[in-house]
């Protein structure tokens, strides 16, 4: 009879983080459905001197989001807590900004979050993107 060693436990935990980089093929769309791409973009409002205003978020959405997004777009106020680069909890306002575009779209991106990182001297900009299917 031939015995079956188990794994190592130092190689099974690579495996099982490296499982989680990879993404399920999305399922095909329905009969006039059209595959999308739905990108939400969460930027924060705070900033080293305060926070970003309407009217600066109004003057970003204009010169950065609209030129590249024409389409369409959907803004979201939240609340939202993260844990910044020095280990502190970082709670503030937040604008989410939800885009369905397709594949090719997807290089604008970037550049918009580079803008507001840069403008606004953010840390970061969150981008959570995932497959779906449009009708209508």
């Amino acid at each position: 009879m031939r015995m079956i060693r188990p794994v190592p436990p130092c190689l099974l935990l690579p495996a099982l983080l490296l499982a989680g980089c990879t993404s399920l093929p999305p399922a095909p769309c329905r009969s006039g459905e059209r595959a999308v791409v739905v990108e939400t973009l969460y930027f924060g409002t705070a900033t080293p001197d305060g926070r970003v205003s309407a009217a600066d978020w109004q003057d970003f959405l204009a010169r950065e989001v609209t030129p590249r997004f024409p389409q369409g777009l959907t803004v979201s106020e939240a609340s939202g807590q993260w844990r910044g680069a020095g280990g502190r909890i970082v709670q503030e306002a937040t604008h989410v900004l939800t885009l369905v575009t397709t594949d090719a779209d997807e290089a604008a991106l970037p550049a918009i979050i580079t803008a507001y990182r840069t403008r606004f001297r953010q840390e970061a900009v969150l981008r959570v993107h995932h497959a779906a299917c449009l009708a209508g």
